[in-house]
């Protein structure tokens, strides 16, 4: 008997696989007639997360689903692995880690029969108010986009398409339906568009979505400079663009969108309903070619992802499997990172220790319910605990307590949760401070037992200045996902040797945030915001002010140390195809096995223009046994060098030399070489 897929074959050519994508398309678009290609415009009014079908055509639903940290039940209505938040995620600082998250993601997406995981997050970290700094990655777009590209090819080799977001200068969830980021261009494109444009560059993403806020005046969904001169033309994207669900509120001409390259309004027509359409059409405001470009993109997403080939063909979905829920607690293990350690109290010998005392409001917080912090939410099969690690891994060996006096060691759970008002979406934090109980608690308790372990859940900064100095240990666990418990219990007795490092500075007062001038630049005058403080982003700006942070970027601590030696450069001059490769022996100088991130920053000496005082620009993880040594190679190309040059539009670099710096943090440098760059 002849399948289904073979009857569609033989009817609809364009279901025939052996035809190359793009000839594929063309057979649909001569099917479609002017209504047809309206209504792919706009997903399924009582379907959330679905695009119209075609019947008569057998043109197919495309799905989505949010989000960052895993299938989002309210947009799957399943219950998937919970992984840990993106700056769990960025913490590991591996590559290979991120592209494996994105395998085991892209899976469930397939499982959950859907198409597009509207994700990752890319969105540089401006504010530690925003609401949604546990969904972004960094402050940096270097890291971003090391840490995006692979998530993103990860995704996408399941045949489920990645949505980089949210696109552009998004940084607050204040009055974000109506704020105007106002940011000069070479700002824009060199700290807030540099990770969209790495990424489509190297990894071609299939989906971006527009933000809701404004961008220099213009709504980010229908930003022609943006989205089809920039996006379209100068990144060579393919791909389509989807707006932000429901952010096209605001917008009445469709010809603005249609002209910017604006694919996909969802969840429902708000500017391209149908009869606003044929007007705009009728009356010449946009062309039946701009029109077929918009609809070609959409449809050839649903070819990508796989909606017109043989089922068997595609790769298969899965969820909540071992092998799964392995990537997101191996991601907790290697993104919980150790802030302090005095005196070398951790890691705790399960052997000595008698009784601990476990105290805080996120001692047995469960953080994968709906809708809670927004549309990152995802509702796992089971959620351990901190309390629920420690008691499981302690069972007969360790006594719990009450008393602090008594125990021999207090943890402290602490942190924020997505309530509102903490990390939540639709909302800045209302706060920077920890809740005052909790700071109340962490001193009381220091004070009775100076054996205290603070261990914060957390996705974004807090401030520590109240506390730190009497707490001998902090450890920065982030939303650590449904395996964190048992990860923390590890961390703390020493069987995980802690090797993450901060994705985004911590500073000691808001005020010495780059974004918290005035409030012009946060969180603005409820419809602008101005971005006065330039690149001068994260470390960049702490550097350049000579503010010192609470902790730096890239900093953390491990159970073991090394010895940075032996600084070679084989040749120090750099041009177009010529990198030059720094090396640096790294020994664990410990007596447990550890991993360091080796971390490469350059700084431009002869510029003639402002540049930070210095930028990350390459990295690698290193895993060393007791008492081994290997030789670190990072290689430094002409393209570490360029900045985006605001009088031709484009981005250059300059000649001159230049110093790199090698280090375990943006702070803690070890060597500096200088290297020159010439024709």
């Amino acid at each position: 008997m002849r399948t289904r897929f073979e009857r569609l074959k033989d009817k609809y050519p364009y279901y025939n696989d052996t035809f190359d994508f793009e000839e594929r398309i063309n057979l649909v678009m001569k099917k479609l007639k002017l209504f047809d290609k309206f209504r792919l415009l706009s997903g399924r009014r009582f379907s959330f997360w679905l695009t119209k079908p075609i019947r008569r055509l057998k043109i197919p639903s495309l799905g989505m689903t949010d989000g960052p940290n895993g299938v989002a039940f309210h947009s799957s209505f399943k219950k998937n692995t919970k992984f840990p938040n993106s700056k769990c995620l960025s913490s590991t600082w591996n590559r290979e880690l991120a592209k494996e998250y994105g395998i085991a993601v892209a899976k469930e997406v397939r499982a959950s029969k859907r198409h597009i995981l509207l994700a990752p997050g890319i969105n540089i970290d401006r504010t530690p108010m925003n609401g949604r700094t546990f969904e972004y990655f960094s402050e940096d777009p270097y890291l971003t986009r090391e840490i995006g590209s692979p998530f993103v090819e990860g995704l996408q080799s399941q045949r489920i398409g990645a949505c980089l977001k949210h696109y552009a200068a998004n940084n607050q969830e204040t009055n974000r339906f109506k704020i105007n980021s106002q940011v000069d261009e070479r700002v824009l494109h060199e700290i807030y568009l540099r990770a969209f444009r790495d990424i489509v560059l190297r990894s071609n993403p299939w989906v971006i979505m527009g933000s809701y806020n404004k961008i220099n005046g213009v709504s980010g969904c229908s930003n022609k400079e943006l989205l089809r001169d920039t996006l379209m033309s100068k990144w060579g994207f393919n791909g389509y663009v989807v707006t932000d669900w429901f952010a096209t509120r605001g917008i009445t001409q469709p010809e603005n969108c249609i002209k910017a390259g604006l694919s996909l309004e969802m969840p429902k027509s708000i500017v391209y309903k149908m009869n606003q359409l044929r007007k705009a059409y009728k009356q010449g405001k946009f062309t039946i070619e701009e029109l077929d470009d918009v609809v070609r993109r959409l449809l050839r997403v649903l070819f990508y992802v796989g909606l017109f080939d043989n089922p068997e063909s595609i790769p298969p979905g899965e969820r909540n499997t071992p092998e799964i829920q392995s990537v997101a607690k191996r991601i907790a293990e290697e993104g919980i990172i150790l802030l302090k350690n005095e005196k070398e109290m951790l890691p705790l010998d399960i052997g000595e220790v008698k009784t601990i005392a476990v105290l805080g409001p996120n001692k047995n917080k469960k953080f994968g319910k709906l809708l809670y912090g927004g549309s990152a939410a995802v509702v796992p099969p089971f959620e351990i605990t901190p309390e629920e690690g420690l008691m499981k891994k302690l069972e007969g060996k360790v006594e719990f307590t009450e008393d602090r006096m008594i125990a021999d060691y207090c943890i402290v759970f602490a942190g924020l949760d997505h309530s509102r008002g903490k990390d939540c979406e639709s909302l800045d934090r209302d706060n920077f401070e920890l809740p005052e109980d909790q700071i109340q608690l962490i001193k009381e308790t220091v004070n009775i037992n100076p054996n205290t372990i603070v261990v914060l859940l957390n996705g974004s900064p807090v401030p520590m200045i109240q506390w730190i100095d009497n707490v001998p240990v902090i450890i920065e666990a982030w939303y650590p996902g449904m395996e964190g418990g048992s990860v923390i219990a590890d961390v703390l007795f020493g069987d995980i040797n802690p090797s993450g490092k901060l994705p985004i500075t911590f500073p000691k007062e808001l005020n010495d945030s780059p974004a918290h001038k005035s409030e012009k630049t946060f969180p603005g005058d409820g419809e602008n915001v101005l971005y006065e403080e330039g690149l001068f982003v994260g470390y960049r700006h702490f550097d350049q002010q000579q503010i010192e942070p609470q902790f730096s970027f890239g900093y953390g601590l491990s159970y073991t140390t090394f010895e940075y030696s032996n600084l070679k450069l084989v040749k120090n001059l750099i041009s177009k195809g010529r990198p030059v490769t720094i090396s640096v022996d790294l020994t664990n100088t410990g007596e447990r096995a550890g991993s360091e991130i080796v971390q490469l920053y350059i700084s431009a000496n002869e510029s003639p223009i402002v540049r930070p005082p210095k930028e990350l620009k390459n990295f690698a993880k290193v895993h060393l046994e007791p008492g081994e040594t290997k030789t670190v190679d990072l290689r430094v190309s002409i393209s570490d060098l360029i900045y985006y040059d605001s009088r031709i539009h484009t981005w250059t670099y300059g000649l001159g030399t230049y110093t790199v710096r090698i280090g375990s943090s943006s702070q803690e440098i070890k060597f500096e070489t200088l290297v020159a760059c010439k024709p």
